[in-house]
């Protein structure tokens, strides 16, 4: 254990200088709270550990937590969306700090006797004496914010020069912060809305209509079958769960390898595989579309097998493959634009796709597509293309190279422990919820 040290206010000064400097310079989250946590320990202050979470306003992601120990330095987890609040959380220090609505929470740690939370458990095999837990929020009606706990293994915990010390850090800390988390807002926004590739288009400046450029492309065209009929006879959730059930399984592989989901339409989806004008990138990029729709059809398999024990209908689904030359970029009204690619090509794999149904397929190519790849095709016919001068050649794969391996699960498994940080974003996640039910609480008789 260390021993009591008088707080220098020059050094701590120093810790708010380079913070400000952080969030002037745009320093992402990670190296304002690993260097936060660094200079803290330098200054003298006796840390042993800190754990922060940052909510994080993410289609799929809840928050980032950090957890910094002295002996340890940093580690870093990103949380997706759950819906289940574990008992553990239910009698975690923020709950209480929530439920109560508190800013701060302060428990001496004993070396035995009971625990208030089940939390300070570990936190005793860490020799932890002092901890400190607080709540804050990056402005009023905001449901982003910072939640968090500093831990000291000092002798005789934390003195009151030390938590005024700290929450004064705390400040300067919620503010750098909060610039880097809308920092990364936008680029998680630009990046789940538009794709990776996309997104950083935009970040970088191709923002007015009309910016973009003419690429060449494997491209791929997926659609659910029969999704109208569905939707109106098993009713709207139903609908959304199979059509969130059908993305996950079929789409997920086209987002990898190179490939990108450009643009979800409706029940399908247009995914891109950029590469160079010549032979050797073309045969590269749809040998890795070829790849994924193997891939795609091996988990649409194992998702009908699921749905089956669950007693619901299969997905059907229809696929088209094509390669040219696509137009990527900005269009739209002046003030509301998309980012996509367009042009003959992208029509012409739509038309492809659509041909899965009448030849009874699940995968129909251009001959174009076939011949960049080193699979075996079989010849369904020759088709006039609705609003295309030349014929087409279409092609499917004789034989599924679907490889063998373990069947992937689709629903996730019950967590039943959560670390902390992980109940930290639960309960961030559902303040405002809490700060209702509360209110009301408070106005009945």
């Amino acid at each position: 254990m260390t021993v009591h040290s008088t707080v220098s206010d020059i050094l701590l000064d120093k810790v708010a200088e380079w913070l400000t400097q952080a969030a002037l310079t745009g320093e992402n989250l990670e190296s304002i709270v690993r260097g936060f946590c660094e200079r803290m320990a330098a200054s003298g202050l006796p840390v042993a550990r800190v754990h922060l979470t940052f909510s994080m306003l993410h289609p799929l992601y809840d928050a980032l937590g950090f957890t910094w120990r002295r002996a340890g330095g940093l580690t870093i987890e990103g949380y997706r969306h759950v819906n289940d609040k574990p008992e553990r959380f239910m009698q975690s220090p923020y709950y209480y700090l929530l439920s109560n609505g508190l800013l701060h929470l302060r428990r001496r740690i004993d070396t035995d006797g009971p625990l208030e939370f089940p939390v300070f458990e570990d936190l005793r095999k860490e020799k932890v004496t002092d901890y400190l837990a607080f709540v804050q929020t990056f402005g009023a009606g905001s449901v982003q914010g910072m939640m968090g706990s500093w831990s000291t293994d000092s002798i005789g915990g934390f003195s009151e020069e030390m938590i005024g010390a700290l929450m004064r850090m705390q400040n300067h800390l919620a503010m750098a912060a909060k610039m880097a988390v809308l920092g990364k807002l936008a680029n998680n926004m630009l990046t789940t809305y538009l794709g990776g590739d996309a997104g950083k288009r935009v970040l970088n400046g191709q923002i007015r209509r009309g910016d973009g450029e003419t690429i060449r492309a494997a491209l791929v065209m997926g659609d659910m079958r029969q999704s109208t009929v569905y939707a109106e006879k098993e009713g709207r959730q139903a609908y959304i769960d199979t059509l969130n059930e059908f993305f996950d399984a079929i789409a997920a592989p086209f987002n990898r390898n190179g490939g990108e989901i450009l643009s979800f339409l409706g029940d399908g989806f247009l995914a891109v595989y950029p590469c160079g004008r010549h032979k050797d990138p073309s045969k590269v990029a749809c040998e890795a579309a070829l790849s994924a729709v193997f891939e795609a059809q091996r988990r649409v398999a194992a998702l009908n097998k699921d749905r089956q024990a669950r007693s619901l209908s299969e997905v059907r689904y229809g696929i088209g493959l094509h390669v040219g030359n696509v137009m990527f970029g900005n269009v739209g009204l002046k003030d509301r634009l998309t980012f996509s690619a367009f042009g003959a090509a992208v029509n012409e794999v739509e038309r492809l796709q659509s041909l899965t149904k009448k030849y009874g397929t699940e995968v129909v190519a251009s001959q174009a597509f076939s011949g960049y790849t080193g699979s075996e095709w079989g010849t369904l016919g020759e088709e006039k293309l609705r609003g295309v001068r030349q014929r087409f050649t279409v092609v499917s794969p004789k034989a599924s190279t679907i490889a063998n391996g373990t069947t992937e699960i689709f629903h996730d498994a019950a967590i039943d422990a959560l670390s902390e940080a992980e109940q930290v974003i639960l309960l961030h996640r559902d303040a405002k919820k809490f700060e209702s039910r509360l209110q009301v609480e408070k106005l009945a008789p």
